[in-house]
């Protein structure tokens, strides 16, 4: 198997374990519910994250930081093109949060059909 995917098993497997720890200390208990809840959270967390990096390496907040970096250096004497951008400061790779904020998601609308199935 190749290293990449046994690296993002084993991301996958640890999240799902921090989920049932958190639900296990928020809740005193492990129970479905509590673990939709905790998995809803973290997959949110890592989905919105994903979503931030994506917007500020598409430049949408380039002339933001452009403009307030300048306001905050008023005595200095630089021009616009020498302040950097944002999105060339920000390198991060989007992927591996959004793959996991999707197989968390993924596992908590199993796990909410499961509950529902068994009110039913």
């Amino acid at each position: 198997m190749n290293f990449q995917y046994k690296k993002r098993i084993i991301a996958t497997a640890l999240t799902q374990v921090v989920i049932v720890l958190l639900s296990f200390i928020f809740y005193h208990k492990i129970s479905l519910l509590s673990y939709i809840n905790i998995s809803f959270y973290i997959s949110a967390v890592f989905l919105l994250l994903s979503l931030l990096i994506y917007t500020i390496q598409s430049g949408f907040y380039d002339v933001i930081s452009k403009s307030l970096n300048m306001i905050g250096s008023r005595g200095i004497q630089r021009k616009f093109s020498e302040v950097p951008a944002l999105s060339e400061l920000v390198t991060m790779n989007k992927k591996p949060l959004l793959v996991h904020g999707l197989v968390s998601g993924l596992f908590m609308l199993i796990a909410l059909a499961i509950y529902y199935w068994q009110l039913t």
